[in-house]
Parts: structure tokens; C-alpha cells; sequence
């Protein structure tokens, strides 16, 4: 079930989707995301994360043939009134992370009430980790025991594993005997299936990860600064020293973070260089140093291979999620 939310984790959700064509099935989390995958032509299951709030959203949900997570008792009264269609249905449950799902001591009494709606034709259970990134923190432990608890002889699919949990926790979560369930056990990578560590202290290199996105601007201008030439809105970075300054095609309009501060780290001509000075909406200014070669035209790697996003999200203090999600539609995305 591999999880192409906020457009694919940034990443344009058509063109990852084309690239998972093997898969089983894809996670989105809003009705949008639905319609554009299968306006794109994507014809396996797609599962509504987050499910439904009203009639409207679930006759889109049947009429574009999803699958639906369901987390409370509203949403099984909207399905009690549909009297036509066919769906496969997953119970959330909220082992330990207090977001969404239902309660534990509801799920027997709710699975039998979903058994008995005529438009439901199949039930899985899941449940979400809260802290799988923190292979020191047992909630983990506790959240598996509590989902154990109703997987035993459940006659249907079940799914916990995210992204952390496939590589962190593979001999605790990672056995589907342990669940003993009568159907499939679904794992739902999201960061990972991008190439991107979930962990803050892993590197994606470290985990065998390739990163899928390379993140490039160009290099538009170049002028030569003096000793104590300031830079940008503000002035809020001064050269000590004569160097060459370069303006990069990118802003946080783009979403590039204006919280990088001078001295994150970009690649230019195989080297890497710093930002100066704030990130503007549309363009970024970095040292060149006084002796460098480069041209108006260059590319310049703000991240990916070679740079991971990881690096450039600790700079901003925020995370590689953040980072890759808020790229701006106007970024263009091209299949290398």
C-alpha cells in the first residue's frame, strides 16, 4: 500500500503513480487525490486514509471504486444508509498514538456492526505508529500487543507497518505470523518509498535508500562583491572578505524555506557552496568564493543525491517531510 499523499510526498503523484504500477494498492489522504489518480488511469485499489465526512465524499468513494479507512462511529452510519455499491472497509484502531481510530474496547462490537452493513463487502483492520522512528521508545512494543489483541483469527487484511517499522523494526512488526489473521498483511511505506530516511539519526545512505528527487535551480547571475558588501532583504549577511556572489532561480515561492539560514550547503560544479543573506520569494544568494569558475546557466543541486534532503532539513530545523511536501506547484517536475 504505497502511500502517495500531498502529491506523492511533493513528488507529483501521476508521475509516481505510473512508476508503482506493480504495486497493490496506494494511500492518499483527501477525495482530490482519488480523482486524480484515477483520472490518470490508475485502476488498482486506492484506500481514503483519512475516510469520509459526508454522503458527497462517499458516493465519490464508490463511484471512482476506493477503499475506505473508517476511524469513528459517524462514518459507519453514513455506510448503514447507503443501500447500493460494494466496498472493502479497513477499521482503524487507536493503539496508543491518540489520533485517529477508534478506542480498543469499541472494535469488537464496531466490526460486527460493519459485518452486518449490506454495502460492505470485505473489513480490514489497521493501525498507525506513533513513535517507529525512535528505535529506543517501546510504545511500539505496546502498540503490536494491543493491535495482537484483535488480529488473532480476524478474517481479513491487516496493515501497521510504516516506513520506520519496515526499517527499524523489521523482527517485532515484520512477521505476519505473529498476527495470525486469515488474509493478507499490508506494509505502507511513505517517506521511504521516496528514498528518504524516516529516522533523524539515519541517514538514507545508511539505510540502502536512493533518493528520488533531485531538487535543481539555476544559476542566474554573478557579480563581484567587496569587503563588506551586505546581501539581500535586511542585510543580514556581511562578506569579510572580497568573493563572487551568485543568484539562484529559487524561493521559498518555490519552497526552498526561507528558515535555511546562511551557511546551508548547495552543489554547484561538484562542490559545495553556501547560502548568504535570506531566501527571497523567488531567488537565493550564495558564496562563490573569489576564484571560482562557474557560469550563468549552471545548475545548481539544492538536494539530492549527493546532498540529501535530510542534511538540508536539519539546517531549517523542520523535516525532510516538510521539505518535499511544500515544493510549489510551480516547481516543474521532470522524469530523469
Amino acid at each position: 500500500m504505497a502511500t502517495v499523499k500531498a502529491n506523492a510526498y511533493g513528488h507529483d503523484v501521476k508521475i509516481i503513480s505510473q512508476a508503482l504500477e506493480d504495486v497493490d494498492g496506494l494511500a492518499v489522504a483527501r477525495i482530490s487525490e482519488i480523482l486524480d489518480l484515477r483520472d490518470a488511469g490508475f485502476d488498482k485499489p486506492i484506500i481514503l486514509m483519512p475516510g469520509i465526512i459526508s454522503d458527497d465524499e462517499l458516493n465519490v468513494v464508490f463511484e471512482k471504486n476506493s477503499d475506505l479507512v473508517v476511524h469513528n462511529t459517524k462514518q459507519i452510519s453514513l455506510l448503514k444508509n447507503r443501500s447500493q455499491g460494494s466496498i472493502k472497509v479497513w477499521l482503524k484502531i487507536d493503539t496508543g498514538m491518540n489520533r485517529l481510530g477508534v478506542r480498543p474496547r469499541q472494535v469488537r462490537e464496531l466490526i460486527h456492526s460493519l459485518r452486518s452493513i449490506k454495502c460492505v463487502r470485505e473489513i480490514g483492520l489497521m493501525t498507525h505508529l506513533a513513535n517507529a522512528d525512535n528505535i529506543n521508545d517501546h510504545k511500539t512494543i505496546h502498540q503490536k500487543n494491543t493491535f495482537l489483541q484483535f488480529t488473532d483469527k480476524f478474517d481479513g487484511d491487516i496493515s501497521i507497518a510504516n516506513s520506520a517499522a519496515l526499517l527499524g523494526w523489521q523482527s517485532e512488526i515484520l512477521t505476519p505470523r505473529k498476527y495470525n489473521n486469515n488474509g493478507d498483511f499490508w506494509i505502507r511505506p511513505g517517506i521511504s518509498l521516496y528514498g528518504i530516511s524516516p529516522f533523524t539519526d539515519k541517514t538514507s545512505a545508511s539505510l540502502g535508500l536512493q533518493p528520488v528527487m533531485k531538487f535543481e535551480a539555476d544559476l542566474i547571475d554573478i557579480k563581484s562583491v567587496s569587503k563588506g558588501d551586505s546581501v539581500g532583504y535586511g542585510g543580514t549577511w556581511t562578506f569579510s572578505s572580497n568573493s563572487n556572489l551568485g543568484i539562484i532561480s529559487v524561493g521559498y515561492g518555490d519552497g526552498y524555506s526561507r528558515y535555511l539560514p546562511s551557511g546551508t550547503p548547495v552543489l554547484l560544479n561538484g562542490r559545495k557552496v553556501t547560502l548568504v543573506g535570506l531566501i527571497s520569494m523567488d531567488l537565493a544568494a550564495v558564496d562563490l568564493g573569489l576564484n571560482s569558475g562557474d557560469k550563468i546557466g549552471d545548475k545548481v543541486l539544492l538536494w539530492g543525491e549527493g546532498l540529501p534532503v535530510e542534511e538540508i532539513a536539519a539546517y531549517a530545523e523542520t523535516t525532510s517531510y516538510t521539505l518535499v511536501c511544500g515544493l510549489a506547484q510551480r516547481v516543474e517536475r521532470i522524469i530523469d
